[in-house]
């Protein structure tokens, strides 16, 4: 019923059913995990007026006790959602519908996905250092784009000292595309939308 991705790691569809509407992904590593995504598989919707509370649990640093946080939800709506886990607090626990889970390790943090009702899952806060960044996708992508490029470019710069004569190439000096790359995150910085113009 649902799918867990971490970047850098083989998609996971073996959630473990703890309850008949309780699921957990274990998550070896996770002091490496920055973001989480967890997804419907599309095999099987929710029930009408359901949907799925996210939570992340890690180990309290002090008991080893796992420490629930709740993360935001999933619905047929809406089958998928980003959060990031590297800014968690560890010991900042709330109320979960887990109730007490088996320690597994102190290495492993767990995904748990409960089936609620939409009225509940619209009533509970989840935390906020979990929410990912609102910054449009496309000029995200477009600011990593412009960075890559510039890192490439300049990663084949010569001095002119060093330049052979080559008939075939033309020359682009660097500084006038550090001068447009200033220019464009300047643009970007007073106007994020400049570039939908």
């Amino acid at each position: 019923m649902f799918g867990c991705l971490v970047a850098g790691r083989l998609v996971q569809t073996d959630a473990v059913q703890v309850a008949s509407d309780k699921f957990v992904f274990n998550l070896p590593d996770y002091e490496n995990v920055n973001h989480v995504v967890v997804f419907m598989l599309g095999t099987v919707p929710f029930p009408a007026g359901m949907g799925g509370a996210v939570y992340f649990s890690f180990p309290d640093p002090v008991s080893g006790a796992p420490v629930w946080q709740l993360l935001g939800f999933i619905t047929n709506e809406k089958p998928s959602a980003i959060f990031k886990i590297s800014g968690l607090k560890a010991g900042e626990g709330g109320a979960h519908p887990f109730g007490v889970m088996a320690y597994v390790s102190p290495s492993v943090a767990q995904v748990g996905v409960s089936v609620e009702t939409l009225d509940q899952l619209a009533q509970q806060i989840p935390v906020s250092s979990a929410a990912v960044s609102a910054v449009d996708t496309f000029m995200q992508f477009t600011q990593k784009t412009l960075d890559s490029l510039y890192n490439f470019a300049s990663s084949f710069a010569l001095s002119q000292a060093q330049m052979t004569p080559n008939p075939t190439e033309t020359f682009i000096p660097s500084s006038c595309i550090l001068k447009w790359y200033e220019n464009f995150q300047r643009r970007m910085a007073q106007n994020p939308n400049f570039w939908k113009n």
